[in-house]
C-alpha cells in the first residue's frame, strides 16, 4: 500500500450538521498547496427535494479573502457545467447517503463553499464538506489525528 497520508491536509468547508438553512462558509486557505479536492457528504434528504425546495452548493474563490467570485467550468474538474458557481444541486429525491468529489484547479488562494437553501426545509439534511489540500510545499504534512 502506498502512503497518501503524508502528502495531504484536510480543512472543513461545511461543518457536519443537519442543515435546513444556509451555512456560513469558512474561508479555506490553500497557501502552500498546489491541489485541492472538495468532498461533499450528504445524508438522506430531510425533505423530498424538487425545483423549488432545493439545495445548491456554490463554490467561490478569492486571491485576498475579501472579494470572492463564483468558480466556472475552467476552475473545476468533475462538474459537467457550472452556472453561478453551483457545483452540485439537490433538486430530486435523495433517499440515501452519498459522497461526491470535485477537483479545484482555479489557482486562487481561498475557497468558500455555501449550501444555498431555497424553498421550505422543515427537516434538516445531514451535510458535511471538506477540502483535501494536496501537493504541499512542505512534506510530510503534519498529522491531523
Amino acid at each position: 500500500m502506498k502512503d497518501m497520508h503524508s502528502g495531504l491536509s484536510v480543512a472543513v468547508a461545511i461543518a457536519a450538521a443537519a442543515l435546513d438553512a444556509d451555512n456560513t462558509p469558512p474561508a479555506v486557505d490553500l497557501l502552500g498547496y498546489d491541489a485541492a479536492e472538495i468532498v461533499l457528504a450528504i445524508g438522506a434528504g430531510g425533505i423530498t427535494f424538487n425545483g423549488t425546495n432545493k439545495v445548491e452548493f456554490v463554490l467561490t474563490h478569492s486571491d485576498d479573502d475579501s472579494t470572492y467570485t463564483a468558480v466556472d467550468d475552467d476552475d473545476m474538474l468533475g462538474v459537467s457545467s457550472i452556472t453561478d458557481g453551483i457545483i452540485k444541486t439537490l433538486n430530486s429525491a435523495h433517499a440515501s447517503a452519498a459522497a461526491y468529489r470535485f477537483g479545484y484547479v482555479g489557482g486562487k488562494r481561498y475557497l468558500k463553499l455555501l449550501a444555498d437553501f431555497s424553498g421550505t426545509h422543515g427537516t434538516g439534511t445531514p451535510i458535511a464538506a471538506t477540502v483535501i489540500k494536496g501537493h504541499g510545499n512542505v512534506q510530510p504534512e503534519e498529522a491531523q489525528a
